[in-house]
């Protein structure tokens, strides 16, 4: 079982930036890929970036060109770089990792980001 820890939320004004990390732990060499996602007040989860096998495979329309996902060297860890930030990227963010060619279930507690405008 792989758990996750999301960290670096917290309150921005517009156009500012964040930097989220997510650290996996346990049984983290049967990971293939790690994910953002985001879920806002009263909307369903949505898929922000993924990577997979080292490779950057998806990323949200609403996102593109302002967010970066990356791995660390240890490949456990998977940051969320945001820049230029907006009232809607409001949400908590989570990650979750995928083993094999399965996505995890067993979500984090997620951080908050909150964009004032």
């Amino acid at each position: 079982q792989v758990r996750v820890a999301e960290s670096g939320g917290g309150l921005v004004q517009a156009g500012g930036s964040l930097r989220l990390s997510c650290e996996a732990s346990g049984r983290t060499a049967a990971m293939t890929g790690m994910a953002w996602h985001r879920q806002a007040p009263g909307k369903q989860r949505e898929l922000v970036a993924a990577i997979i096998g080292g490779r950057v495979t998806n990323y949200a329309d609403s996102v593109k060109g302002r967010f970066t996902i990356s791995t660390g060297n240890a490949k456990n860890t998977v940051y969320l770089q945001m820049s230029s930030l907006k009232p809607e990227d409001t949400a908590v963010y989570y990650c979750n990792v995928r083993i094999g060619s399965v996505w995890s279930s067993n979500w984090g507690q997620g951080t908050q980001v909150t964009v004032s405008s």
